[in-house]
């Protein structure tokens, strides 16, 4: 029988501001995967270490945990659309502010100021998306979001590291601020006016999913076994070179191949987490985990490190929307802070992660060690899961969380947030 808190799902047609959230999530992922590839020009340009230059990933990550929840409850009360535009307007100029930047310490808090509006336009909108589809397609609506940083795992930060190979790093931040502004319309056009609930929404209802243990156990998850794939991935662009031997060109492919990865997984993981969503979690886990271990092993091999760079990808994001969808299943009546905890939490894996391993490359370990580090927090994770997976079956799921709540994503006051087949939207400007 299914292990997911949800039916499986049925067929549902995504709405098209879904789509238009995943493409603007192009943008968003590019700019928050690309210093994989660029790390040794920047390093080189601001005169500081790789590892250092490592940080600006930490950076960016810190930002978007922190601005998360923050952004979430500032506009909670504030009309979805507008948050949205206003969000990618300053992310965008966040780009601009990087790719001028004179120094690492002014580069250093451009990254910061654009994860801040980068977390905040990825909490909104996935309230927005989970709102707009019934229970049974969250998984679906996630893996469209999550399509567009995947395809920016495929098109983006490989484009990045080629531009940063050929015309300097700094070129990169201004494709990525040109990429924004082409998203800024598409969110001001496409994206229809959500109404705002009769009934303001009420903070202190949201912050009552916090006193459940498995909203903390998601967390937990979530940001281990991201940060466990983003440990090792971060530095893959020093490990090509340095450790498999291959010349700098080859990094923008390699790249795109863990993105092409990330594609596959994310459609495939999409479609079956809704129906066996513990399922994927455990084989998705698994599989992270002992492809780093393999890439640790391999790391002097050539065709291993690009094979595992796909088979990465694929894994990583095969989870991905399973690790959304639980957290929406868990906190479904207060969507605005579930959408914000999960990004919060895979970003508390994407800071863990470059810092645990600049710090197994400061103690001399070597490049290759990152992907052991990352292996073990895969591992933490898989604990975590099976503890996560034995009080479901436990307690089940509390009716109290899958309960019909007002959308404080936006939705009218008679609109249920968690089994509604579909919401009413004024597409009117």
């Amino acid at each position: 029988m299914p292990d997911s808190v949800s039916s499986p799902a049925r067929s549902t047609r995504m709405p098209l501001a879904v789509y238009i959230l995943g493409l603007s999530v192009f943008a968003l992922g590019t700019s928050e995967f690309m210093l994989s590839g660029l790390l040794p020009p920047i390093a080189e340009d601001m005169d500081v270490s790789i590892p250092q230059a490592g940080l600006l990933i930490s950076a960016f990550a810190t930002g978007m945990v922190i601005g998360a929840p923050l952004l979430a409850v500032a506009t909670l009360r504030l009309p979805r659309r507008t948050t949205l535009i206003a969000l990618i307007s300053v992310f965008g100029l966040g780009q601009i502010a990087g790719a001028l930047a004179p120094t690492y310490e002014i580069l250093f808090v451009s990254r910061v100021v654009s994860a801040f509006a980068c977390a905040g336009f990825w909490a909104v909108g996935a309230a927005v998306a989970i709102a707009m589809v019934p229970v049974n397609a969250r998984a679906r609506a996630m893996a469209v979001m999550i399509g567009g940083l995947s395809i920016a795992n495929v098109l983006g930060v490989p484009l990045g590291a080629f531009l940063g190979e050929n015309l300097g790093w700094r070129s990169a931040f201004w494709a990525v601020g040109a990429a924004s502004a082409v998203a800024l319309v598409g969110v001001a056009t496409l994206i229809p006016r959500i109404p705002l609930p009769d009934e303001k929404p009420r903070i202190k209802r949201e912050m009552a999913i916090y006193r459940d243990r498995q909203v903390w156990l998601s967390v937990v998850i979530t940001a281990l076994a991201a940060g466990g794939v983003f440990c090792a991935f971060s530095y893959l662009a020093p490990l090509l070179t340095d450790v498999a031997g291959l010349e700098s060109g080859w990094v923008p492919w390699v790249l795109g191949l863990f993105g092409i990865g990330a594609v596959i997984g994310t459609a495939i993981g999409g479609r079956v987490a809704d129906g066996h969503l513990f399922g994927v979690l455990l084989s998705g886990i698994t599989a992270s985990t002992v492809f780093l271990v393999a890439l640790a092993l391999f790391a002097s091999s050539q065709v291993a490190v690009v094979a595992l760079a796909f088979l990465l990808g694929l894994s990583a994001f095969f989870t991905a929307p399973a690790l959304n969808a639980r957290m929406f299943n868990l906190a479904g009546a207060a969507p605005t802070l579930a959408g914000a905890t999960t990004t919060a939490a895979f970003n508390l894996g994407n800071t863990s992660g470059p810092w645990l391993g600049g710090t197994v490359i400061d103690a001399d370990f070597g490049f290759a060690a990152t992907a052991w580090a990352g292996a073990a927090m895969t591992v933490l994770a898989l604990v975590a899961v099976f503890v996560s997976l034995r009080l479901h079956q436990g307690q089940g799921t509390p009716s109290r969380l899958i309960a019909s709540a007002k959308s404080t994503a936006g939705l009218g006051p008679t609109t249920p947030v968690l089994d509604a087949p579909s919401v009413s939207v004024d597409r009117q400007p």
